[in-house]
């Protein structure tokens, strides 16, 4: 058997809608892979998406959990490649998307992950327009997450030197990660073309918990960069940035 190059943890709940060109799109790319889907005890048909795909899975599960990082946590420490990543089952890879992150990760061995750029695509619509993607640099990171998390890869040794994302968060754990990934190893090198896209649509938790989600990132900026830049209150709708201050 050929050994895999990138782990994959596919946490999902209730996307069944969307799992089937999640799991499409990652056993089309053209490496190795183990692909661990980690399913919160879905009520919908997800679990008929997973046995479609189970010939192909290294592993997956459905049943209560708690919550995405977790499950993310859970898939990852499941495998033994030695580049890992997730990809949340309402989004997918595009074409070839891994294999320029791999070889642009080998070009920079000291970077302890790497990041492409990504599209926005809306569901309703169909419209698409490109994620906010930037070089890495603290004081642009500090401004907001330059980093689109379905874009990235991350090498193993990396990832459990900072033990993975953490659990106790559930809206900013990609933008909590790269600031740990970035204060223990080192910075995060860009790859500057497209390599996944993120799906818009109603049920996507940055829609519908949006105070939470301004909650957890300016926690996240005041933690790793010591206060919060003058721009997360200017720049944000004054009912999101006043909830997430108020308590």
């Amino acid at each position: 058997m050929v050994e895999p190059l990138v782990t994959v943890a596919v946490p999902s709940f209730n996307q069944g809608r969307f799992l089937d060109d999640a799991l499409a799109s990652i056993f089309q790319q053209e490496i190795p892979v183990e692909v661990f889907v980690l399913d919160g005890g879905s009520s919908d048909h997800s679990v008929d998406v997973i046995r479609k795909w189970e010939h192909r899975l290294a592993g997956w599960r459905s049943h209560a959990d708690d919550g995405q990082a977790a499950a993310i946590n859970e898939g990852i420490a499941q495998g033994r490649a030695p580049y890992v990543c997730w990809l949340n089952s309402d989004d997918w890879f595009l074409p070839g998307g891994l294999a320029k992150l791999i070889a642009e990760s080998e070009k920079y061995p000291d970077a302890p992950a790497v990041y492409g750029r990504a599209w926005n695509v809306v569901q309703k619509s169909g419209k698409r327009y490109p994620v906010w993607v930037e070089p890495f640099l603290e004081r642009r990171l500090a401004l907001r997450c330059i980093i689109s998390q379905p874009a990235t890869l991350i090498r193993r040794a990396a990832w459990e030197s900072v033990g993975g994302v953490d659990g106790k968060l559930h809206m900013a754990m990609d933008y909590d990660l790269w600031w740990r990934l970035f204060k223990q190893a080192g910075s995060l090198q860009f790859l500057d073309d497209f390599v996944a896209v993120n799906r818009e649509h109603e049920a996507t938790k940055t829609k519908t918990q949006r105070r939470r989600h301004y909650q957890e990132a300016i926690k996240v900026v005041r933690k790793y960069y010591g206060r919060v830049p003058l721009k997360w209150w200017l720049a944000q709708p004054y009912a999101v940035w006043f909830k997430s201050i108020s308590g």
